[in-house]
Formats: C-alpha cells, sequence, structure tokens
C-alpha cells in the first residue's frame, strides 16, 4: 500500500513526519531521508498491530495536486 506522509521540520529544524490516515502514525529523523525510512518502519508496524488485533486497515488516501493561477 502506499500512503500520503507530511513531512515538516520543527523549530529544532528535526524532520516530522506524519501519515493522515493513520491516527498518530508519527516519525521523525536529523535528514528528511532519516525521517521518511523511520516513517516506513512506524507504517508497517503500525499496520501489523492493525492486523493482530483484527482491527480494518484504512485504506490509503489518494490526494491531487491543483494548481491555481492567482
Amino acid at each position: 500500500m502506499q500512503y500520503r506522509v507530511l513531512i515538516e521540520t520543527d523549530e529544532d529544524g528535526v524532520f516530522v513526519a506524519e501519515v493522515p490516515a493513520l491516527p498518530g502514525c508519527i516519525s521523525q529523523g536529523q535528514t528528511r531521508t532519516e525521517a521518511i525510512a523511520n516513517i516506513k518502519e512506524a507504517i508497517a508496524a503500525y499496520v501489523e498491530s492493525l492486523q493482530k488485533h483484527g482491527e480494518p486497515i484504512p485504506p490509503p488516501v489518494s490526494e491531487e495536486v491543483v494548481e491555481v493561477n492567482l
């Protein structure tokens, strides 16, 4: 599955990654690459936990990028 990941930099310069489709699935890293690697692990653990507890796995969020001329 593919999930949309939002990555922001916090006030300390740490990259914070969050998965909107998986509430509470958040990770971080000192670099963008590290944050992405860490969030992939977090997603896998999150989905594994849902499966273990017989809970449904949320579908990935689909999105479009829309350009607006101002």
